[in-house]
């Protein structure tokens, strides 16, 4: 349910508040220890972010998408692992429940994850297969009254902490594509599921991927997320909101980023003035505020579509492949503009530097993207015709 004007300001508001009183002051520890303390996770679910987009029913706060694309935006000028916690939750970890699951899984598992008492976990991506969905090769085969699971996935957010995966894995062996695929939950402590060692990546030290490997995994048959074959479904069907939520947070870094700019440019003097007075610097800012506004200005229209239940694929595309990029030219901009400083340690500039470049590659490479905008454009154009 999407919260008027004045409802809204006041949670972001409240948003706003936490990041600068709470979150920033805790960025580095974040970094030191790889990961988000404890109390910041309590303090963060008794805000209510891990029930964003988790209808009120269970707990959550139901936001509509222009709500959580404004809380987003407000809490990513932090540390994106802060919203990486949240994430899953708020997106493939409830969203398959909530559109095929049962009623008896929803009530087990949603308010739990709404509380953040329940942490979550989304497992589609393999070692052989990414982009390339329909090609994955976990199975999963009926043996009496369990399912018997088998396979690896990789990459795997929140896997080394998850209480509770959504997997996604083939039940009709002789299928060759995305229609033979369908959707489990699987619990942790499940017989035959194993969790590899704890990814080394470039950045996002405080979020934790991966693999998760099935050897004979056995669930109960009543674990399958609606019927058979809807797995593939079910993967995409929460890409659009996920695909807004990841713009979003691009938009809040990309904001963090030039807040830092002007803040050393201002300070930071060269030839004998302010380097924010020298031109060139000015048009790396100009260029950064520029294509934020239109970045936040698409995401924006696009989240106010989604709310009125209008299609969304080709705009949620757009908007991801925009502002994911858009953030990558920032941060590159503004590290010019920090010069040696900005390759060090000392500055945030460098820790964002590296945790904004993924945000290229999960929810869809940016290629992909592409890919996605002009099958839409010409599924239209065709229609117009």
């Amino acid at each position: 349910m999407a919260l008027d004007d004045q409802t809204r300001k006041q949670f972001v508001a409240a948003v706003e508040r936490f990041v600068a009183e709470r979150l920033l002051p805790n960025e580095v520890l974040v970094e030191e220890q790889r990961r988000v303390p404890d109390d910041i996770l309590g303090e963060m679910a008794a805000l209510g972010l891990f029930g964003l987009s988790i209808p009120e029913r269970w707990g959550g706060l139901g936001l509509g998408m222009e709500d959580e694309v404004a809380v987003l935006i407000a809490l990513c000028r932090a540390n994106l692992s802060f919203r990486s916690a949240i994430g899953i939750n708020n997106g493939v970890g409830s969203h398959g429940l909530l559109t095929y699951g049962s009623d008896a899984q929803r009530e087990r598992y949603l308010a739990r994850m709404a509380a953040g008492e329940m942490i979550a976990a989304f497992c589609l991506t393999e070692p052989d297969c990414g982009s390339d969905a329909a090609a994955l090769r976990t199975s999963a085969r009926l043996d009496g009254p369990e399912w018997v699971l088998n396979g690896v996935k990789r990459y795997i957010t929140n896997a080394p902490s998850a209480d509770v995966f959504t997997v996604i894995a083939r039940t009709d062996a002789d299928s060759r594509d995305h229609r033979g695929l369908s959707a489990f939950i699987v619990e942790r402590g499940a017989p035959g599921l194993s969790i590899g060692n704890t990814d080394r990546k470039m950045g996002l030290h405080g979020s934790h991927t991966a693999d998760v490997i099935f050897n004979d995994c056995r669930i109960p048959a009543d674990a399958i997320i609606g019927e058979p074959g809807l797995g593939f479904a079910l993967a995409m069907s929460s890409l659009n909101r996920g695909r807004l939520g990841i713009a979003a947070a691009a938009i809040g870094a990309g904001r963090r980023l030039i807040d830092e700019a002007l803040d050393y440019a201002t300070e930071r003097r060269a030839f004998g003035e302010p380097i924010a007075q020298h031109q060139l610097v000015q048009a790396m800012l100009a260029d950064s505020e520029t294509e934020l506004l239109a970045a936040q200005c698409m995401v924006e229209y696009t989240a106010r579509r989604f709310d009125q239940d209008l299609p969304v694929i080709k705009e949620a595309s757009c908007c991801k492949l925009f502002a994911t990029e858009t953030v990558g030219k920032i941060a590159d901009r503004v590290l010019q503009i920090f010069g040696g400083a900005g390759f060090m340690g000392d500055y945030p500039i460098e820790r964002i530097y590296r945790d904004v470049r993924v945000m290229r590659i999960y929810e869809g490479t940016s290629q992909i993207q592409q890919l996605l905008i002009a099958k839409q454009m010409l599924k239209e154009h065709a229609l117009k015709g």
